[in-house]
């Protein structure tokens, strides 16, 4: 028997929680950030809250994460787990396409970062206002979060290959998103939206690589031999 028509009842269902998550998060952008604002007092800065999510910030971007994955990916390999090879290379195959997609179109809506205001009415301005470019501008860089995307990418596919781990994955990507909004950074609908979107491309990826990635990886080290070989054999003539 089929399963197509209990599948198209989850992707309906997931669509509307997405859909009902991102919502939300718009509705409730201002009264989060005035909440944090309020929280933190005028010198929040100096203290040591302000450090740690500095820090998670820095230390959560894109660079990190592959070196950490690529550490993770060594490990693997030294111990011929081929399995765990295979989930840190598909992890980091969708953190990075998460981050490339997120970051796309961050550069392109124009959308101001919450610690803007009140210096900057916040919104959506686009690629141009006011007779200047915003792409490539911080200030209106803000949606969705690059941040988030990067390490939800990477952390989605550990929690569709091995949930358990995967869990503890996802919380470690929610401290960096998390820290997005504490910091300034973001608003919470850009954190959700970036969420949302690496997942998708986290469960595509994963996807492909359990169903192509071995046959891939064959054909790659076949072509990377015969290159190899064509070369010397051309150098030695």
């Amino acid at each position: 028997m089929s399963n197509r028509p209990l599948n198209i009842v989850l992707v309906a269902l997931l669509v509307i929680i997405g859909g009902c998550a991102i919502w939300n998060s718009f509705v409730y952008d201002a009264e989060v950030r005035a909440a944090i604002v309020e929280s933190q007092g005028k010198k929040w800065k100096k203290s040591d809250d302000y450090k740690f999510v500095a820090a998670v910030r820095k230390y959560g971007d894109w660079p990190q994460i592959m070196l950490a994955a690529g550490l993770g990916l060594f490990i693997a390999w030294r111990m011929r787990n081929r399995e765990w090879q295979r989930i840190i290379a598909a992890a980091m195959i969708a953190s990075t396409l998460a981050g490339i997609v997120a970051n796309a179109s961050r550069l392109t809506t124009g959308r101001t970062r919450p610690r803007e205001s009140p210096k900057i009415e916040q919104g959506f301005y686009g690629p141009w206002t006011n007779g200047k470019i915003t792409i490539g501008m911080p200030a209106y860089n803000s949606f969705p979060s690059g941040h988030t995307a990067t390490a939800f990418g990477f952390a989605s596919v550990i929690l569709f290959a091995s949930p358990w781990i995967g869990v503890a994955a996802m919380v470690i990507a929610g401290v960096i998103g998390w820290s997005s909004v504490v910091i300034g950074a973001h608003h919470l609908s850009d954190v959700v939206v970036s969420i949302i979107l690496s997942l998708v491309v986290g469960w595509f990826v994963w996807r492909w690589v359990r169903r192509h990635g071995d046959d891939t990886w064959r054909k790659l080290k076949i072509l990377v031999r015969r290159t190899v070989s064509e070369y010397r054999k051309k150098k030695a003539s």
